[in-house]
């Protein structure tokens, strides 16, 4: 029997954990083990059947949660990426930028979902509001990082040349930072997701995955609290897969693509 490929090895772990997983679950194994009632934990087999009867209804609360973190994680990926480029250009000042990007990324998303409840009128204002303040921060210390750790004298070779600070940034700088935006755009999606879920806890609306799961469990109805929490994870999960393949295409020069 031959040697099983290494690319094979890294899908195949994990799903032998994943089947084991989901198997031990199915069978009662975490029933039995923390003492949960069928009730309180259902088997995937019931999630799954409850999602498949449900589906339409939580597509369009997925496309809800999902059109608000991509929209808020774009606006606040897009403010911290541009105070990491003042912070470069301008480092005597604009470093102060980075401080309080990460101020307000200190405060908690259950602290901040209600404030931004108060201010915007709609539910998915508030959501895209409380997506852009909690992804902010990431883009903006990524970026940073990327465009001012530049290769040992590629800046002063660039200066001998008498290079304007525009052709700079665009053959020099915003080439070398772009592994890192794709790592803080990875981390932004993830943040996303979970701050749109857990500000519509908290908004008006009665749309959105945050909203079913809060519902679905306030009447006890945990198969499809669980339904709904198993399409956030996919969603998620396909999210980030989409950057990860953007990221594959786009910087395949960098050694970590190799």
């Amino acid at each position: 029997m031959g040697k099983v490929p290494d690319r094979l090895k890294k899908f195949l772990w994990p799903a032998v954990f994943g089947l084991g997983f989901l198997l031990a679950w199915q069978l009662g194994g975490f029933h039995a083990l923390l003492g949960f009632k069928p009730f309180q934990l259902p088997v995937p087999t019931e999630i799954v059947r409850t999602l498949a009867e449900n589906m339409p209804k939580a597509l369009g609360d997925c496309f809800v949660t999902v059109s608000g973190a991509i929209a808020g994680m774009l606006i606040g990926s897009s403010i911290g990426f541009a105070v990491a480029a003042l912070a470069t250009a301008f480092p005597a000042w604009g470093y102060g930028g980075l401080i309080v990007l990460s101020a307000f990324n200190a405060v908690p998303i259950v602290a901040l979902s209600p404030i931004m409840n108060r201010w915007f009128p709609t539910g998915m204002g508030q959501k895209i509001g409380v997506v852009t303040v909690v992804t902010m921060a990431a883009m903006a210390i990524n970026a940073y990082r990327g465009l001012s750790d530049l290769k040992p004298f590629s800046l002063d070779l660039m200066r001998s040349y008498a290079a304007r600070k525009r052709t700079v940034f665009f053959s020099l700088r915003l080439p070398n930072c772009l592994p890192s935006v794709f790592t803080a755009l990875k981390i932004n999606i993830t943040s996303a997701m979970i701050a749109a879920i857990v500000s519509e806890y908290f908004a008006s609306s009665t749309s959105g995955l945050g909203f079913g799961i809060k519902d679905n469990l306030r009447k006890a109805e945990m198969a499809m609290g669980w339904a709904y929490i198993t399409i956030a994870s996919v969603a998620g999960i396909a999210l980030f897969l989409v950057i990860a393949a953007i990221e594959r295409r786009a910087i395949r020069w960098h050694p970590s693509q190799r």
